[in-house]
């Protein structure tokens, strides 16, 4: 039986606050840095913005500023958070949220996203992004977590759903219905990791496609795909790692295409934060990407000529 929901802080407010164009990303990496700078004559990946990790940027100086100042000039900057523990026990830390609120303001980004997990605890940051139980609880706590947040901020962020390699028992949320109550509570908008899903259809049992069909794609402003590992139990049953250093998979490439083609174009992000190759082996990835954006837009502009 579900709590009670509170009732509203604010109406949606993400998606109107996402300035992203509804193109194909890339995330900002040093090893690429002579093509964001435009020096790569080689490498022809048409690019629409750039999205970073909030903490690889906080700090006083360096050529990773430098780097960043040139692509803000010249690109869409969106911002992922990936240390600010929305799920934790604990409200967000406040030099913290200072040290994202520079990074913002530094590059003027586009959009800002975390992700619902927490990774935090009495001072003590680990190197991962740890699940939740959806209960009611957690719920009330984590809708606390990301109010202060846009409150500190001033500005609407994206919550990204996890890759998940359990569930507990006592959660008395599913997980689709917890985030739209976290939009409808804060006025939140939504990220859509494909990839996570599909992580998290492996290893917890549930088919994705299904899990698709449920999404409010209304409520997305940025899509984000990637690639992931597949590794053995002691079992041998397969478990899918979401590793970010391997091409996108075919099931990742068939749930973006039927997520553009219900939704329509979207800002879509292509992942790849380990064992980086040079930029223009992740040309046909790109390609990929801008190919099925272009057949979402001429079906939206078919159902717009039909419908006049």
């Amino acid at each position: 039986m579900r709590p009670v929901a509170a009732p509203p802080r604010s109406a949606n407010l993400a998606l109107n606050a996402v300035s992203l164009p509804r193109v194909a990303g890339l995330g900002l990496r040093p090893e690429h840095a002579r093509f964001w700078r435009g020096e790569d004559s080689d490498a022809a990946l048409e690019i629409g913005f750039a999205e970073i990790h909030a903490e690889n940027f906080m700090m006083d100086g360096g050529p990773d500023l430098a780097l960043l100042d040139a692509v803000a000039q010249n690109y869409p900057v969106s911002v992922h958070g990936v240390a600010l523990s929305l799920g934790g026990a604990e409200r967000p830390d406040q030099e913290h949220l200072r040290a994202l609120k520079k990074v913002l303001a530094r590059c003027n980004a586009a959009s800002f996203s975390e992700h619902l997990a927490w990774s935090s605890y009495e001072g003590t940051y680990f190197n991962d992004l740890l699940p939740l139980a959806y209960t009611g609880a957690d719920l009330a706590r984590v809708a606390d977590n990301i109010a202060e947040t846009q409150d500190f901020l001033g500005r609407p962020l994206l919550l990204e759903n996890p890759a998940l390699y359990l569930c507990f028992e006592n959660s008395d949320w599913d997980e689709i219905d917890f985030l739209i109550e976290l939009t409808r509570r804060t006025g939140c908008g939504l990220l859509l990791d494909i990839n996570n899903v599909v992580v998290s259809a492996a290893n917890l049992g549930f088919d994705p496609h299904s899990y698709i069909a449920r999404f409010p794609l209304h409520l997305v402003g940025e899509i984000h795909v990637a690639g992931h590992d597949v590794i053995h139990t002691s079992a041998g049953s397969p478990l899918l790692i979401d590793g970010h250093g391997t091409p996108v998979s075919d099931l990742v490439w068939s749930l973006l295409a039927r997520v553009l083609e219900s939704a329509g174009p979207l800002p879509v992000l292509l992942e790849r934060d380990n064992d980086i190759p040079p930029i223009a082996e992740l040309q046909p990835e790109v390609s990929r990407i801008q190919q099925l954006l272009c057949e979402a837009t001429n079906k939206q502009e078919e159902h717009h000529a039909v419908a006049i």
